[in-house]
């Protein structure tokens, strides 16, 4: 019988490929088996974290609904005061402070504005807390612009409120 150095490698190969895929499905299974699955606007974690995470997304839930109502005050509520955004529009940054864009959205109009977030993604170290999130706005029932929100939230008081906002704009609104 003539062994060669081929029919080692095949009869190695098989066994050395078959306790990798076994590896590599465990490793995969351990790191997802404890991660929480996210759908909507929250992710299906432990009752403490999501009762943490649903109190960072209620200053940002309030702001919106101030913003629909279109009451300046609402919207302030949960803003910190000095904070300020940054709204990326066509490649420029537009800077205003929250006392401003209170203002600017407060105002009474003829249309219906709401802005919604999905899938957020909420870190939370202490104090400090930030929110990414897709969104979408929309002006009587149609989306008008989307793009990205981030908060950055601190905890004062023992109330989470909302220390800055950035995003980012644009029309080609496809549903990712």
């Amino acid at each position: 019988m003539k062994i060669t150095f081929r029919t080692v490698l095949s009869v190695v190969s098989i066994p050395v490929a078959t306790a990798s895929a076994v590896f590599l499905i465990s490793s995969l299974h351990a790191a997802t088996a404890h991660a929480p699955k996210c759908s909507g606007l929250g992710c299906e974690i432990s009752s403490a974290d999501s009762a943490e995470q649903d109190a960072v997304l209620a200053p940002i839930t309030q702001m919106f609904e101030g913003m629909e109502k279109r009451d300046a005050a609402t919207m302030k509520k949960p803003l910190l005061n000095g904070g300020t955004m940054v709204l990326m529009r066509d490649g420029k940054p537009i800077q205003m402070t929250f006392e401003d864009f209170a203002e600017r959205v407060g105002k009474p109009g003829t249309t219906h504005i709401q802005e919604r977030i999905h899938d957020p993604l909420v870190r939370i170290d202490h104090d400090l807390a930030v929110v990414w999130a897709p969104f979408e706005f929309l002006v009587d029932g149609k989306v008008d612009h989307c793009g990205t929100d981030l908060f950055n939230l601190v905890l004062t008081d023992g109330s989470w409120v909302i220390a800055s906002v950035a995003d980012t704009g644009r029309k080609d609104c496809a549903r990712r």
